[in-house]
């Protein structure tokens, strides 16, 4: 599996038609995970811990966290990421990553 091949077809599914924005939402993705090195399951880690980092929305948990079963990552893995996190983050943004993700699992539950 490539994380960033299986992102441009959320991505396709998520954004109708042919736009600028999802041509360059796709352009962004283009060959990142080979360049870096990483294997899925790191890849999807590394992009987990941004997310929260960044204190992105629920649906970029999704689009990242559909793959995380396929990668062989678990909920002790996330939960691990965000305890990792805590001291660089503050209890804030963990606690929003966490929301968030766990919003975005009981959505990928019910696709």
């Amino acid at each position: 599996m490539s994380v960033d091949a299986e992102v441009t077809k959320l991505l396709k599914s998520a954004i109708p038609g042919d736009t600028p924005v999802l041509e360059s939402l796709i352009r962004l993705h283009a060959d990142v995970q080979e360049q870096s090195g990483l294997d899925d399951r790191t890849y999807l880690l590394v992009r987990i811990a941004a997310l929260v980092s960044v204190d992105a929305s629920a649906t970029s948990y999704l689009a990242n966290l559909t793959m995380a079963e396929e990668a062989g990552i678990t909920a002790d893995d996330v939960r691990g990421v965000l305890i990792a996190l805590g001291p660089l983050l503050g209890s804030a943004r963990v606690l929003s990553g966490a929301e968030k993700a766990l919003a975005a699992i009981a959505a990928a539950r019910h696709m």
